[in-house]
C-alpha cells in the first residue's frame, strides 16, 4: 500500500508515519521544509499547490494539516476543499486528522461537544473552524474520505498503549469514564482505518480502551 502523510512534520503526521513504517507500509512525507518525520520518501511542497499529478499512485493521502492563528483557521477548510479537488473522482481515499469539538453529545445529533457550557473559550475558534471544515466535507460525494476525530483529551505526550475503542459520530467514553487519547493510539486507528477502508464518507472516532 502506498500511503502519503500531508503536513508530516506536525506531531500527529509524525506519529502516523512512524506507526505506517513499523507495518511495512510505503510511505511518503508531504512537508514544506526540512524532513522531521521518520519517512525516507520526501515530496516537497506546500500543502496548497499539491497537484493531481503530485498525489497520484497512492492509495491512501492521510491529511495531518493543523492552524491554531486567527488568521490561519479557514485554511482547515480551503486546504481540505483543495485536496478534495485535486483527489475529484480519483480512487485515492483521504483520510483526514479531524477534531473532537464536533463530536455529538446526543442521540439526536443536535448538540456537540463544543457547545457545552465548560468548553473552554481558548477552543472555541479552533473547533469551530474544524467543525465547519467537516461540514464542507460531508458534500463532497465525488471523493472517498473517512474523517477521524479523537477523543476529547488528545495528548501529544501520552503513551502508546496499543488498544483503542472504535467510536463513531458521538462522544465515546471508556469503561473508566475517559474521552481520551494519545497522539500514539490515534495514529494506530489512523493507519488502521487506512489499511481497511471501512468507513468511506464517514466521520468515525477513537479513544483510549
Amino acid at each position: 500500500m502506498k500511503l502519503a502523510v500531508v503536513c508530516a512534520n506536525g506531531k500527529a503526521g509524525q506519529q502516523i508515519v512512524a506507526e505506517a513504517l513499523n507495518r511495512g507500509l510505503d510511505v511518503t512525507a508531504v512537508i514544506r521544509g526540512e524532513n522531521r518525520s521518520p519517512a525516507r520518501q520526501v515530496i516537497r511542497k506546500d500543502l496548497f499547490d499539491l497537484t493531481a499529478a503530485d498525489l497520484a499512485g497512492f492509495d491512501v493521502v492521510i491529511d495531518a494539516f493543523g492552524a491554531w492563528t486567527a488568521d490561519t483557521l479557514p485554511q482547515h477548510s480551503t486546504s481540505l476543499k483543495h485536496l478534495c479537488d485535486i483527489l475529484s473522482g480519483t480512487a485515492t481515499r483521504l483520510l483526514v486528522v479531524g477534531g473532537a469539538g464536533s463530536l455529538y453529545v446526543n442521540p439526536e445529533h443536535t448538540a456537540q461537544v463544543m457547545d457545552g457550557p465548560d468548553f473552554p473559550d481558548a477552543f472555541q475558534p479552533l473547533a469551530s473552524a474544524m467543525a465547519q471544515a467537516l461540514a464542507d466535507l460531508r458534500t463532497r460525494s465525488d471523493v472517498q474520505w473517512t474523517y477521524l476525530s479523537p477523543a476529547a483529551d488528545f495528548q501529544a505526550e501520552g503513551p502508546r498503549t496499543g488498544k483503542y475503542i472504535l467510536g463513531g459520530e458521538e462522544l465515546t467514553l471508556n469503561d473508566r469514564g475517559e474521552s481520551i487519547i494519545s497522539y500514539a493510539d490515534y495514529a494506530i486507528a489512523m493507519v488502521d482505518e487506512a489499511v481497511s477502508g471501512q468507513h468511506i464518507r464517514q466521520r468515525i472516532s477513537a479513544v483510549r480502551a
